[in-house]
């Protein structure tokens, strides 16, 4: 029974490779609207949270053009996100 099951990290990883271009359109979404949101919100007064801002948004970006593995493409998506939601988060309570 346990060799018919496969790990989680396998099945995930199929999963998005062959779900690649729909998640593509997600997570250009997802990262290009928080992005937005956070710079307009505050982050393009100072030049350190601009910094923290453009350089996981970029590389994401830039993961997705070059067709990089979906792996890397969301743990840069994911970094990206989680600054994003930060900054947004202290630029509406500030």
């Amino acid at each position: 029974m346990s060799s018919t099951l496969e790990s989680s990290d396998r099945i995930l990883g199929k999963n998005i490779e062959f779900h690649r271009f729909g998640l593509i359109c997600a997570v250009l979404l997802v990262v290009g609207c928080l992005g937005g949101l956070a710079v307009g919100l505050g982050a393009v007064q100072h030049v350190g949270a601009l910094t923290l801002v453009v350089i996981p948004t970029m590389a994401t970006l830039s993961l997705l053009l070059a067709v990089a593995p979906m792996k890397y493409i969301f743990t840069a998506g994911t970094v990206s996100v989680v600054v994003d939601i930060l900054l947004i988060a202290y630029y509406l309570i500030a």
